[in-house]
Formats: C-alpha cells, structure tokens, sequence
C-alpha cells in the first residue's frame, strides 16, 4: 500500500465522505430502512457519525443541522418528499437486522 501523509489521508476520507453523501441525496428513493437492512447503516447514522465527530472537536453542531448536511436539506423537509412508510417487511427485517448497543 503507497503510504500516505495524515493530511493526504484527511483528504481522501474527506472527498470520499462528500462523494457518499452526493450520491445518497441523488439516490433519494433508497429508503433508510432499505439502507439499514443492507448495511447496517442510514443517512441518519452518517449524520449522527458527523454530529459525534463535531462534538468531540468542540463544534456547537446541532442534530438537526449535521442532518441538513447529509439531507441537503431540513429532515423534515426530505421526509416529506422522500420517506415512504415501511412495510411490515421491512420492518421485520429491520429487527432482525438492527445494529446491537
């Protein structure tokens, strides 16, 4: 593997994070439950991940603002727009496959 310097890889991770978060608000009709039962993971997840790297360094960031980030836009406005109603399948799914705490 070619070694890369600490800001090379801050770098990398970065673009890689911002091209993720692109291509999930392109893909507006994969639904977050879809997402968790696949990968174990939902744009709420991202955007908590954010919230939780932005406290430990000290940033005022809000939940709702660390979703506006990964929704592009109000929570509320992408649920309106976006979010179907899970069906009884998805919801099944989604308790046997939701993460452990």
């Amino acid at each position: 593997m070619t070694d890369l310097t600490p800001d090379q890889k801050t770098e990398f991770e970065a673009a890689a994070f911002r091209r993720l978060v692109t291509h999930l608000r392109e893909r507006d009709d994969v639904q977050n439950i879809d997402l968790m039962n696949l990968a174990g993971f939902c744009r709420n997840c991202l955007s908590n991940w954010y919230l939780d790297a932005a406290t430990e360094a000290g940033a005022g960031l809000t939940r709702d603002q660390s979703r506006e980030i990964v929704y592009g836009m109000p929570y509320d406005e992408w649920k309106a727009r976006h979010q179907d109603v899970a069906s009884d399948a998805q919801k099944a799914a989604f308790e046997i496959n939701r993460p452990k705490e």
